[in-house]
């Protein structure tokens, strides 16, 4: 059997492509997009290739980025349009294959094996859909093509903007071995402080490193990072299951949460899409999950039932919470995923939803507030497209997700 085609596309800054297409006074000029300068958003999100010149780096202050060249042109973020032009990308990868699996707004890895039959190969169909963006969209992606998820995603960093790269088997240690051990998928900055103890500093010194120093030191990731380094992984490209007993969403973060703010907002974003899927398939969760996974990979899981069986995203979201927050009494362990899950699921009709004898009215009133304004939320996505309205979209190119009650228009 022969290798999988994998393509890693990432969308080329990705916000200042999206303000630049919307805006063309844009182009040409140093600029970035910036969250208000007023409160503590006020750093660059994505900067434009020129911007990159003068040094400026996403997350930087506002006021360093304007000492660093005092010609950059500040651009306010417009969410709701990330949101869109994610969907019109991710609408042309679906042309080519139904193996497509999101990484966060900008970026989806696509299984293109069997596609090759009708398309032709991986670099082919790179190609074709580079164009396609570039002309349909507006904006460029950078497409890595190579056999597993890992390396296609390092091609696609390899050479940017605009490009495409092959890493095959024949080529891919002459082209990621001399790169720093922090380009590897998952290797953050502590692992990068343990590994250089050992002058482990390319992810080529990682590949030829004893596998009893890396699981040692590293555990479960230190086995991950073996089969990462030497083109061993064999991850598929997973589409979201579905699951009659349960609905979950998980999301990986672009960087590892510490704060609860980080944490409730991801929680948020993950609740909301479950309780539209309840909604949709007329089924009540009776009992929520919460998996939390680690920078080093142990995951820790809790459950507790609901009070009152629900398809409300806001009441999922508190328990889960609060499932959390027991969780971080424990262990404060920053967090690299969050996998939220409603279970035992009953079906919704009149006399499915529990009575509490003790509920007060008032309570049952505001209930139904709360899932008829979710509702609405529902039929305004259905008729105008998920970014039409946003609350917590995973669009923030810091942790992956996007918090409305701080954004500006």
């Amino acid at each position: 059997m022969g290798d999988r085609v994998i393509l890693h596309c990432d969308c080329n800054s990705f916000f200042a492509s999206v303000e630049t297409a919307l805006n063309p006074a844009y182009r040409g000029v140093p600029m970035a997009v910036c969250g208000s300068q007023d409160n503590r958003h006020g750093i660059v999100l994505a900067k434009n290739e020129l911007a990159k010149a003068y040094g400026i780096k996403t997350a930087d202050t506002v006021y360093s980025a304007k000492r660093a060249c005092p010609s950059l042109v500040i651009a306010k973020p417009h969410y709701d349009k990330y949101v869109e032009y994610s969907r019109r990308v991710n609408a042309i990868y679906r042309e080519y294959t139904d193996l497509v699996e999101p990484f966060g707004i900008d970026e989806s890895w696509l299984d293109v094996t069997a596609s090759t039959r009708l398309f032709g190969s991986g670099v082919e169909i790179a190609e074709r859909i580079r164009e396609r963006v570039r002309n349909e969209v507006g904006i460029t992606v950078s497409v890595g093509v190579s056999f597993n998820k890992v390396f296609a995603k390092l091609g696609s960093d390899y050479k940017k903007p605009d490009a495409v790269t092959v890493l095959s088997r024949d080529c891919f240690m002459e082209k990621i071995y001399p790169l720093p051990v922090g380009d590897l998928l998952f290797v953050g900055k502590k692992t990068i402080e343990i590994l250089s103890r050992f002058g482990i500093k390319t992810i080529g010194d990682l590949a030829n490193a004893p596998d009893r120093l890396l699981i040692n030191k590293l555990g479960k990731l230190g086995e991950m990072l073996i089969r990462y380094s030497r083109g061993e992984d064999d991850s598929p490209v997973m589409q979201e299951p579905e699951d009659a007993k349960s609905v979950g969403n998980g999301f990986t973060f672009k960087h590892d949460l510490v704060s609860m703010d980080e944490i409730i907002s991801g929680v948020l974003f993950l609740s909301e899409e479950i309780g539209s899927r309840l909604r949709r398939k007329g089924m009540l969760a009776t009992t929520v999950s919460v998996a939390l996974k680690d920078e080093y990979l142990k995951v820790r899981q809790k459950q507790m039932p609901l009070k009152i069986a629900s398809d409300i995203g806001k009441e999922i979201a508190e328990t889960a919470i609060s499932l959390i927050e027991s969780m971080r009494s424990e262990s404060s362990s920053p967090i690299r995923m969050i996998t939220v899950t409603a279970h035992n699921l009953i079906s919704r009709t009149r006399d499915s939803e529990q009575i509490d004898m003790f509920s007060d009215q008032r309570d049952d009133i505001a209930r139904e507030k709360l899932r008829r304004g979710e509702e609405a939320v529902d039929l305004i996505r259905r008729k105008y497209g998920r970014g039409s309205i946003v609350r917590c979209a995973s669009i923030d190119n810091e942790i992956g997700v996007y918090d409305p009650k701080t954004s500006e228009e």
